[in-house]
């Protein structure tokens, strides 16, 4: 079977996923920007997904043209998260579109494993843009700041989640860069993604990160883990 195109996952929990509409749209207009109509095909496979246990399904596209889906066991979910920085430009060829550099992302998390659970890709400026298979989220007194959307990023269903529900709390939400010297700085820092939900950065590389006793991941992520619908 030939490259991926475009990818897109999400977490299956007893037959409840979060933000699936969302997924299917990213999905969908990723297919569609590459010639492919994937609207039926995403609409019938998700109906096949198990009612019953916990799945990481990958609905994938192709360079072959070839739409396929891999049903797989979910992973462990984690919890708080040790970050490195990726030492040199962004690697990524299509940052804007899940699928074509998973490989590399991958292999550049491995390199990392020694000392970090996850890798933090910077801009040309030098100021942070997300991980290898997470979005960054962080709180700068009670305003949930995100990386600005004009940059390199893929579309994250999770972060667009957490605006929601920042919209629904009443809590501010603001976009501008950050340095990852600043980044280590703030309060508190999240990576956020489909699998793991809200993982706090508790550690940069071999610092350690105080544990904050009023942490917002546990409330918000129970605000995110309240969106799952029944498929």
């Amino acid at each position: 079977m030939s490259g991926l195109q475009v990818a897109d996952s999400f977490l299956v929990a007893n037959g409840t996923v979060r933000g699936i509409e969302l997924h299917r749209e990213r999905f969908v207009r990723s297919c569609a920007a590459a010639g492919v109509d994937a609207t039926g095909f995403w609409d019938e496979q998700v109906q096949r997904l198990p009612g019953f246990g916990r799945w990481f399904p990958r609905f994938e596209l192709h360079t072959s043209g070839e739409l396929a889906v891999q049903l797989r066991p979910a992973p462990p979910i984690g919890g708080r998260v040790r970050v490195v920085v990726h030492e040199g430009p962004d690697p990524r060829v299509s940052p804007r579109v899940k699928g074509p550099d998973l490989e590399l992302l991958g292999k550049l998390k491995e390199s990392a494993a020694h000392r970090a659970d996850e890798i933090l890709l910077l801009d040309q400026d030098g100021t942070v843009l997300e991980a290898a298979y997470s979005a960054l989220a962080w709180w700068e007194d009670d305003t949930l700041c995100f990386t600005p959307s004009d940059r390199p990023l893929l579309p994250s269903v999770t972060a667009a989640l957490l605006r929601q529900i920042a919209t629904t709390q009443g809590v501010p939400v603001a976009e501008h860069p950050i340095t990852p010297r600043d980044l280590e700085a703030t309060t508190e820092a999240w990576l956020v993604n489909a699998l793991h939900g809200i993982r706090p950065i508790h550690a940069w590389s071999d610092s350690a990160i105080d544990p904050l006793p009023n942490s917002h991941s546990t409330p918000w992520q129970h605000h995110l883990e309240s969106l799952a619908q029944p498929l």
